[in-house]
């Protein structure tokens, strides 16, 4: 179990969706909505402009406007983390600026993705942004979906950063990250939910969670048994949200696409399409189950 201050962002963090209108823009009152309902619901920390807020598809000012709108929202009750990744870090920094300037607590900085730079590149690109600015770096290694890793070697070099205080682990490596852990402070939080139970056993901080959007509750509720000392509760709770994770999160649909069906908000931008009907009808089902089995 870690402390409160290894969590520099909070323990149960939402991977926040993007709210648009029916015309396809920003809904902003619905974003202040879904973010006070997530609070309220246990999220004790909101990220931002993430994959699952839709970033490759939404304008720089839009991220200002989200994030602006948010804080309003939920005030200074819980952090907020901006993702401000790119595949330019002249870009990523000036994202990191504007974050920032509109009150972000956080930032959530991808590798940046496709031209996949060797591991000096890599580095380089984050100690840029940590440096642009004067809030704390969440690194975000998602080899499957940027073409490069970020690598042990360059993690305990990056953790030395007085700014670098954790890392969204989407590297399906529990091994390494029980390496970096050790060595360092760097605070982890789960990116893939079925990894959340077993990295908090290990000494996670938390998680940054899309199906959190749906079911906060239920997310977090694992880790609250665990913390309780009843390890055989927090599995049992793991398993009964398993099945939604993996509908939501592992059945050929992006996890932004059936988070907002799930939520009656399917909207999304080109060249995410909304969830069909049978899709849609098998979420429901799978949620409705869930709230069944927790209420």
């Amino acid at each position: 179990m870690t402390s409160p201050a290894t969590r520099p962002f909070g323990r149960a963090l939402c991977a926040m969706i993007t709210p648009f209108t029916a015309a396809g823009g920003l809904d902003l009152d619905a974003a202040r909505r879904h973010a006070a309902a997530l609070v309220a619901d246990g999220c004790d920390g909101l990220v931002l402009s993430g994959t699952t807020g839709e970033s490759p598809t939404t304008t720089d000012e839009e991220k200002t406007a989200l994030l602006r709108a948010v804080r309003e929202a939920v005030g200074g009750s819980v952090p907020l983390i901006a993702g401000v990744g790119s595949s330019d870090t002249r870009h990523t920094v000036r994202l990191a600026q504007e974050a920032e300037a509109a009150g972000a607590d956080g930032l959530l900085v991808v590798t940046p993705y496709y031209s996949r730079p060797p591991q000096a590149a890599v580095e380089a690109h984050f100690l840029k942004v940590a440096e642009a600015t004067g809030v704390g770096l969440m690194l975000y290694d998602i080899p499957g979906r940027t073409g490069t890793r970020i690598e042990p070697a360059t993690l305990l070099r990056l953790a030395e950063h007085p700014r670098v205080l954790a890392v969204k682990d989407c590297s399906y490596d529990l091994l390494a990250a029980t390496g970096v852990m050790a060595r360092t402070s760097l605070a982890y939080y789960s990116g893939c939910e079925e990894l959340n139970l077993p990295l908090y056993a290990i000494g996670g901080a938390g998680y940054v969670s899309t199906v959190a959007n749906a079911v906060p509750r239920q997310m977090r509720a694992p880790l609250d048994a665990f913390d309780a000392g009843d390890t055989a509760e927090a599995a049992r709770l793991n398993g009964l949200v398993a099945p939604l994770v993996e509908a939501m999160m592992a059945a050929g649909l992006p996890g932004t696409v059936t988070a907002k069906a799930l939520l009656g908000a399917g909207t999304v931008r080109e060249p995410l399409q909304p969830a069909g009907r049978e899709a849609a009808a098998g979420l429901r089902g799978l949620y409705e189950e869930l709230l069944a089995a927790t209420a």
